[in-house]
């Protein structure tokens, strides 16, 4: 399971900080409730692009006691499961669905020239899907924008309170993936595992 790490900065100054295991970790398991502090259990790498780097980046893992499951904090400016920062999604999808821009003066006003047209359709349709629960759940923190569709509401909410505090709200206290998460995972972002009806013997 992810949950995020309480830090804001850069990237690099990130990098400093996880490496003392203390200074975030979880003093009780998000899975099972335990409430005892997890132990330290390495890190994982992921790759990230954002506005100011492109490179690795590891991530702080811990195990609890009780489950045997891990918990991993993941920084808050990233999304699970995207190799790209949130500052630059923000800036690619504000500048192709509010402002109306093509996809490729879109890409070059995020900073990601010669990006590719479907990386760009791609969040734009995990975008618009996740429009109107992107709405109904930022309503607890901002008033809704008027606005004509909820494409354009959820980005006017997104640019009034700020995408990394309203992705630290989202992730944290009601689960919901900025781009809605991926199709193998279930909506409060664990896997999902269905086993076949066993028929009786």
């Amino acid at each position: 399971m992810q949950i995020l790490h309480p830090f804001v900065g850069s990237v690099q100054r990130y990098s400093e900080e996880i490496a003392d295991p203390d200074r975030y970790r979880p003093d009780h398991c998000p899975q099972c409730e335990a409430k005892h502090p997890l132990t330290a259990h390495g890190f994982y790498r992921r790759t990230l692009v954002d506005t100011a780097f492109d490179g690795v980046i590891r991530v702080r893992r811990y195990l609890c006691g009780c489950c045997k499951r891990t918990v991993s904090l993941l920084p808050e400016f990233t999304l699970p499961y995207l190799r790209f920062g949130i500052t630059m999604i923000a800036l690619f999808l504000t500048a192709r669905l509010l402002v109306g821009r093509t996809l490729g003066v879109a890409a070059v006003a995020a900073t990601l020239p010669g990006m590719p047209y479907q990386r760009g359709q791609f969040w734009v349709r995990r975008f618009q899907g996740q429009a109107e629960r992107l709405c109904a759940a930022l309503a607890a923190l901002i008033p809704p924008s008027p606005a004509p569709t909820f494409v354009s509401r959820a980005l006017h909410m997104l640019q009034s309170f700020g995408w990394i505090p309203a992705h630290r709200f989202l992730f944290a206290d009601v689960r919901v993936h900025l781009l809605g998460w991926p199709a193998f995972l279930a909506p409060d972002g664990r896997c999902a595992v269905l086993r076949p009806v066993v028929p009786p013997a």
